[in-house]
């Protein structure tokens, strides 16, 4: 018996998300005094889970997973624990994971716990805390059944090296037709920029800005800090910037390790998206603006002569430190 864990990639490469998926994976195997089994589809990098304390990679490779299918992907994890007599099964928190989790607890008849933040407090009863009310509060929660499916949080655990000689094996899960009643037909994607889901950094803009011809002064301070762009939901209604960058309860959530906010009021939608993220940083010309409720750091300013100073004075600091 193993503790097995969903790791996630794109393109053939992991993202963060798995690499902390798999530190908590280990973490929950040492309580049980186990190991942990990694499952992984079509990825070309399965070695570097030993690092994160996989003991032993199932390696699968199928061209009609070669497109995104949470149906097919979760009966392939659901064979895979079957296979390992899996009681714990660990999966990240990103959007595809949020498809495959609960088709995977019903494959498994398993309990499912989203939004976990820390390693069971108790294995015997299996309780972990999760966010709710959209991270505004925690709750304990019980777990009884035989098989139990847990879902991380993204940078709630964080990535934990424990390295581990990780053997590889090739696994074959039969996928039946009915696995592929929702068929991908195209996927449109930005290129050549750091996305939300994966970014450490986000800079968001809202109505504040007054205009798209405006943007060039987010754009410009991504860019110095290697961040990625975001956008209210407002901004997104008004064709200033596409959909896939507002972030909020309607859009994207956020869980970066900061988030700055550039002429954004702060709406309870808003927040409810961006609450998860470590460090949220405020700037906004009015002081009473909801936000900074909820801010670590605000400046009260005109953004259009704060962000030029800030973006000027981050490069003559990367500069110097270079």
């Amino acid at each position: 018996m193993s503790v097995l864990v969903y790791i996630e990639s794109e393109n053939g490469k992991f993202k963060k998300a798995s690499y902390e998926a798999a530190s908590y994976a280990k973490g929950v195997a040492d309580q049980l005094g186990t190991t942990v089994t990694a499952i992984s589809i079509n990825a070309n990098d399965n070695a570097s889970l030993g690092n994160y304390g996989v003991s032993k990679v199932l390696n699968v490779a199928n061209d009609k997973l070669a497109k995104f299918n949470a149906e097919a992907y979760a009966d392939a994890i659901a064979q895979a624990a079957k296979n390992e007599d899996a009681k714990v099964v660990v999966i990240g928190q990103t959007a595809n994971d949020k498809y495959i989790a609960p088709i995977l607890a019903v494959d498994l008849e398993a309990g499912y716990a989203s939004n976990v933040v820390e390693l069971p407090s108790s294995t015997a009863p299996f309780q972990v805390k999760r966010t709710a009310f959209t991270n505004k509060a925690f709750n304990v929660t019980n777990i009884s059944t035989d098989v139990k499916v847990i879902g991380v949080s993204k940078n709630a655990y964080g990535l934990v090296e424990n390295n581990t000689e990780a053997s590889i094996e090739d696994f074959a899960p039969t996928l039946a037709d009915g696995d592929f009643t929702v068929n991908v037909e195209s996927v449109d994607k930005a290129k050549d920029k750091v996305t939300i889901a994966d970014a450490e950094i986000v800079v968001s803009g809202g109505r504040g800005l007054k205009g798209p011809e405006n943007w060039g002064m987010i754009e410009d301070l991504a860019e110095t800090l290697g961040a990625a762009t975001a956008c209210s939901k407002p901004v997104s209604d008004m064709g200033w910037r596409p959909h896939s960058e507002h972030v909020g309860q309607t859009g994207k959530p956020v869980a970066s390790n900061l988030y700055i906010a550039v002429g954004i009021s702060g709406a309870i939608q808003h927040l409810a998206g961006i609450n998860a993220s470590k460090t949220k940083v405020v700037i906004n010309n009015d002081p009473e603006a909801p936000f900074f409720k909820a801010a670590d750091y605000g400046i009260v300013g005109d953004a259009f002569e704060v962000l030029p100073k800030l973006t000027e004075k981050l490069k003559e600091f990367k500069a110097n430190n270079a």
